[in-house]
């Protein structure tokens, strides 16, 4: 038997909340997540913002770039980079971090969450 998922659209702000080329944290459903603005790129990404070494609540400091044309996300402690697509690590690691739909409609940012 297959399960459906039903996503829920949750409003997090404007698109002039978020900074251009870079992250911002928001708090929705009681998760820390990191919402990411590539402004020369036309595309938004989201993912937890808790590194996945530590726990630390920062990957939305983080540097954004991309390796090899996939987005990523580096963690400004540990500097290992995560795919903003996949969630998954670029270091060879077998750590990942979870990555949320972002919608953007009328100026509002929107992320879309189980």
């Amino acid at each position: 038997m297959e399960m459906t998922v039903t996503l829920t659209k949750h409003r997090v702000g404007t698109v002039e909340d978020f900074p251009v080329e870079g992250g911002a944290c928001v708090r929705v459903d009681g998760r820390q997540i990191a919402v990411f603005h590539f402004t020369s790129r036309q595309e938004w990404y989201a993912c937890e913002n808790a590194c996945p070494h530590s726990g630390s609540m920062l990957l939305a400091r983080g540097l954004i770039g991309d390796q090899k044309g996939e987005p990523k996300v580096t963690c400004p402690m540990h500097k290992k980079s995560f795919s903003l697509q996949s969630g998954q690590c670029l270091n060879d690691d077998e750590y990942s971090v979870r990555t949320y739909p972002v919608i953007v409609e009328n100026g509002n940012v929107y992320i879309e969450l189980a």
